[in-house]
């Protein structure tokens, strides 16, 4: 094993995993900065004045990547909870099972007949010349589909013009399509629920998805140093600046931080320095608003999380949070409490006024029938998180911007890796991430290659 000195720069799921990794090797060399109080980045929870857990966002665990299985079961032992996936679409008044395209009987029949002859359509359209990830749903699904659901919701969720995206990130996100099988839904009145990689899931027993990361405290807690922003890089000196005036050397560096903002920091003479600057510029992200309820009331039923594709409902996403676990409300007592949370997303393309947040959340969750207008006087928790970086957008130009950006870093030694560190979308799960940070220490200590992450 090399003894260079390696820094991380961030504490969410990349950098644990990277910490766990360096010291499961028994390496020593090694700081990490966290710019927050806590550990955990965008994995991490937050209990509020009235005893209720929130997360940032509707977080679930599952992987089929073994090595990380290995590493979340030794962690978490048996305090967890597993799931079989329940997930819906509200639209037109209506729920209907997620996946939407396998589950379209639940429409109005005049709907349930646009959207089978816009897939008949579909499937005369050439896929292969799709110009960006909107052609690729309208091409792929057809129009009924495409305007009812993947559409709307998509526009939703990414907070940017659709045409701007490209569709290359999809993979296991959305069901493959295959017209018999709708058709054969439809006329036998079936419902088609099990398809994805997180039909079945995992959740933290205790202390949200956050818990399952505090649990890679005793890997980092001796070399952890918190409430240290990173302010510059001199990559001619190897050496960061944190907090403007304390400082640190380094052999290689391990970023999970915005690779945007990281590459904005670099100090160097090197003429590749602006150019990597200009493209890390061009990169594309969302932020979301997390409002999450506190009800002094049971919820009924088992329903997981809820896609709002119409343009009326403020938020994109609910997850009916204290069904994954009871510890998630007071005293864990679900026969008295309850919790929502729900996401709105937000970017120059699509602002968000928070200050009608909650009121809109809640008039929207009563006119869609998930509470009842009684109920607004049993909310005893108003909890709101705003997150600037929520998801890295895939658009047209994401990839050749990174290539760029990626080589420039490596050449300097900077590993840049994590959903924002990498900037990649389709490797932007909690299971991806942590193993991009063993990865990448893989590679810097024992010079072996890293399969997730690829240049």
């Amino acid at each position: 094993m090399s003894s260079e000195r390696i820094i991380i720069i961030g504490s969410g799921p990349a950098g644990l995993g990277a910490a766990y990794r360096l010291k499961e090797l028994g390496y020593e060399n090694w700081a990490m900065y966290e710019q927050d109080d806590r550990i955990g980045g965008l994995s991490s929870s937050f209990v509020d004045e009235q005893g209720f857990t929130w997360d940032i966002g509707g977080h679930v665990m599952f992987s089929s990547i073994e090595r990380f299985n290995r590493l979340a079961d030794g962690l978490m032992g048996q305090d967890f909870i597993s799931h079989e996936r329940e997930s819906w679409i509200r639209t037109l008044k209506r729920w209907v099972p997620y996946p939407f395209q396998n589950n379209i009987r639940y429409l109005p029949k005049d709907k349930i007949v646009e959207c089978l002859l816009g897939l008949i359509s579909a499937q005369y359209s050439d896929k292969k010349t799709s110009a960006n990830f909107e052609d690729w749903i309208y091409k792929t699904f057809g129009e009924g589909i495409a305007n009812l659901f993947l559409g709307p919701y998509n526009a939703k969720v990414w907070a940017v013009p659709l045409n701007l995206m490209s569709y290359d990130w999809i993979a296991e996100r959305i069901s493959p399509i295959s017209i018999e099988r709708i058709m054969r839904n439809v006329v036998m009145e079936q419902d088609d629920i099990g398809w994805g990689p997180n039909n079945r899931f995992k959740f933290p027993l205790y202390g949200g998805t956050g818990g399952f990361f505090n649990e890679f405290m005793p890997e980092v807690k001796e070399k952890i140093h918190f409430r240290k922003k990173l302010t510059s890089i001199d990559i001619d000196a190897k050496k960061v600046a944190l907090n403007g005036s304390e400082a640190d050397d380094y052999d290689s560096l391990i970023n999970t931080a915005p690779i945007d903002l990281v590459t904005g920091m670099i100090k160097s003479g090197h003429t590749d320095t602006s150019s990597s600057v200009r493209a890390a510029s061009q990169l594309k992200h969302n932020g979301i608003y997390v409002v999450g309820l506190g009800l002094r009331k049971k919820m009924i039923g088992t329903k997981c999380w809820a896609y709002f594709p119409d343009e009326e409902v403020p938020f994109y996403r609910l997850t009916y949070f204290s069904h994954y676990s009871p510890n998630n409300v007071p005293n864990g007592d679900t026969d008295t409490y309850s919790s929502l949370m729900c996401e709105i997303s937000f970017s120059e393309y699509k602002p968000a006024d928070e200050s009608r947040l909650v009121d809109l959340t809640i008039e929207s969750l009563i006119r869609e029938g998930v509470i009842a207008q009684d109920d607004s006087r049993l909310i005893v928790s108003k909890w709101v998180k705003k997150i600037e970086y929520a998801y890295p957008i895939p658009t047209l130009q994401r990839d050749d911007n990174l290539r760029l950006i990626q080589s420039f870093l490596l050449d300097n030694n900077i590993y840049s890796r994590g959903r924002f560190g990498a900037w990649l979308y389709e490797l932007g799960n909690m299971d991806h991430s942590t193993l991009m940070g063993i990865e990448a220490v893989d590679r810097i200590v024992l010079g072996e290659k890293e399969t997730l992450w690829k240049a």
